[in-house]
């Protein structure tokens, strides 16, 4: 008990909204439950009453007048002579054909008023290669592709029937069209003597039944392939869907009046029926989470929702208030902390979460006090590190040559170039081991790279030719010791392995409130990645210091920050350029080293 009580007095707080939101969303659940199941049983099956015996009822009569007006001008047209005469003459004089179509014109006025009302294309074709249409807009096909025609080679084989089939959009016909086809039949010889098409755009045809759907309750014409003649969703139109087809086999077959399936990724409730003059499945699918969510009663809902939150939310106020007020002020005493003043401490007091919490704030801070302490110390010392590694870590062949070239000098007897010579190595010797905190304007590191270049050259020669581009502005900025050093000696001795001779460009200027330092050469050139980086392969430069570009990156980042530091561009055979971004800094005191 002890135990338990000491639990429920460190976490109270919890417990007590807890207790409270679990009671109010059982309450909320339960009630919301019951009352969505009572209505939507009750007005579902409402609904799926007016479904089966009104909308199913309503969509059978449209198709059965339209039916009746397709038979009435089919008979018209299988019983005219001029129609027969028409298909089957075989006129040899141009007047004779003249008088046939014109009587053909006159002729079929008469014979398509059943379907006037209707945007039907009446079509006639014969054997005798003749052919007639009374509206080509509405169905735009011509007598060469009818021959070869599923439809045709359909109606052809079943000739004593009225056939209803889908025509596709094509790129003669942009819609889809439902055609009921004949064969044309001397009763006498029972030979046919020409074909009947009576099309209409499934557009058009889907407004016999479009008045009685809406969402969640579709209506679909199924032919026996199982393609989807029509349909009120356009996204079906022309699918093959056996499934949904075998579904509305069953229900006919089995007299059933509905069916749950599992169709198009949704539950529906499938009423079919088979309509035998069009030789189709018509069926009406039910959207079960469409229909449910029109037939909730929201209303109630929401007031049974809003009454036991109200309730809910005024207890947990009245708790919470009185044992959050001293967390409130806790959380506002941190809000108006200033930003990385670690020495700001919160006040102790209130309920026992919010001491717990304040004394674990002001530990968190202490600890966080120390961590940043260490964390600047380490990072300060690994700078100095690195930048001492950089100034003084001269490469003894460096040294070793030009050791070895002052000798021959002295030997030669030049003693004016060998102490010239002396003089630049003891130059940069006293600037390269100097103080590692130090920073030099612009105008020192210049008179250090001519030394550094003097030497070279007497090493080499002049085959390698050096140009100052310096902008007097920038004469007295600071920039870290012996920074474009590493990149001359880059370029010295490994940017012209391949060509003789060539040259190396120093630039110094200002650009957008940067000191901007180039050393561009024409050398050998080498591959970057599209982040300017060298790529790592047989042909990689080394710098003089040993630690790389990359890390002479990251130094001038930690050093300045991340909007300067250093940009490599170079094409093989085409040479180098590295541009070297800084800041502007004047006053020696103020460098960031």
């Amino acid at each position: 008990m002890t135990k338990f009580l000491g639990q429920f007095k460190s976490n109270g707080l919890f417990f007590k909204m807890f207790i409270v939101m679990v009671v109010s969303i059982i309450s909320v659940s339960v009630l919301i439950t019951y009352n969505t199941i009572r209505m939507s049983e009750k007005l579902f099956m409402e609904t799926f009453s007016i479904t089966n015996y009104k909308v199913l009822s309503q969509i059978k009569t449209s198709f059965e007048t339209f039916s009746f007006s397709i038979v009435r001008a089919a008979n018209n047209v299988q019983q005219s002579g001029t129609v027969r005469k028409f298909l089957t003459a075989d006129d040899t004089d141009s007047m004779s054909v003249m008088k046939n179509y014109y009587d053909i014109i006159q002729q079929m006025k008469g014979l398509s008023s059943p379907v006037d009302e209707y945007e039907v294309n009446m079509v006639i074709t014969g054997l005798n290669g003749r052919a007639y249409s009374t509206n080509y807009y509405y169905w735009p096909t011509s007598e060469e592709d009818l021959k070869t025609d599923p439809i045709t080679l359909n109606t052809l084989e079943e000739p004593n029937r009225l056939l209803y089939q889908y025509d596709p959009a094509d790129e003669m016909k942009n819609y889809p069209s439902i055609v009921i086809s004949k064969a044309l039949v001397d009763r006498s010889t029972q030979n046919h003597y020409g074909v009947l098409y009576i099309s209409i755009r499934e557009s058009d045809f889907k407004q016999f039944y479009s008045n009685y759907t809406s969402e969640g309750n579709d209506v679909i014409l199924l032919n026996p392939s199982g393609t989807v003649v029509s349909s009120n969703r356009e996204d079906l139109l022309g699918i093959e869907n056996n499934r949904l087809l075998e579904h509305a086999k069953e229900i006919e077959e089995m007299n059933l009046d509905y069916k749950d399936i599992e169709v198009f990724g949704k539950s529906h409730v499938m009423i079919a029926e088979y309509l035998p003059t069009y030789g189709m499945y018509l069926v009406n699918l039910i959207d079960r989470e469409s229909v449910t969510n029109n037939i909730v009663d929201t209303k109630a809902i929401v007031m049974i929702s809003i009454f036991i939150v109200s309730v809910a939310l005024l207890i947990v106020y009245f708790i919470s208030r009185r044992l959050t007020k001293s967390l409130t002020m806790l959380v506002q005493e941190i809000s108006n902390m200033a930003k990385y003043n670690f020495g700001q401490y919160v006040t102790v007091k209130g309920s026992y979460e919010t001491k717990e919490l304040a004394n674990a704030f002001n530990y968190m801070l202490d600890e966080l006090h120390d961590y940043v302490e260490q964390l600047v110390e380490t990072q300060k010392k690994q700078r100095n590190a690195e930048l001492a590694a950089l100034q003084q870590q001269i490469n003894p062949h460096f040294l070793y040559n030009t050791l070895t070239s002052v000798k021959i000098m002295v030997q030669q007897g030049n003693k004016e170039k060998s102490a010239n010579t002396i003089h630049a190595l003891i130059s940069l010797l006293q600037n390269s081991i100097g103080n590692v905190s130090e920073t030099v304007t612009v105008e020192e590191e210049l008179e250090m790279m001519k030394n550094y270049i003097y030497i070279n050259q007497v090493r080499y020669g002049d085959r390698i030719k050096v140009n100052y581009f310096i902008s007097p502005d920038c004469l007295p900025y600071q920039l870290p010791k012996l920074i474009l050093q590493p990149f001359i000696e880059n370029a010295f001795f490994h940017g012209f392995n391949r060509k003789y001779e060539g040259y190396i460009h120093i630039l110094i200027a200002e650009k957008d409130n940067k000191l901007i330092c180039e050393v561009i050469d024409n050398g050998d050139g080498m591959e970057v990645n599209a982040s300017k980086e060298i790529q790592s392969h047989k042909n990689k430069r080394h710098l003089f210091s040993g630690i790389g570009i990359r890390n002479v990156d990251e130094r001038i980042k930690l050093l300045y920050g991340e909007e300067f530091g250093i940009e490599i561009l170079s094409e093989v055979g085409e040479g180098t350029r590295i541009i070297i971004q800084l800041p502007l800094i004047t006053d020696r005191n103020n460098a960031k080293i």
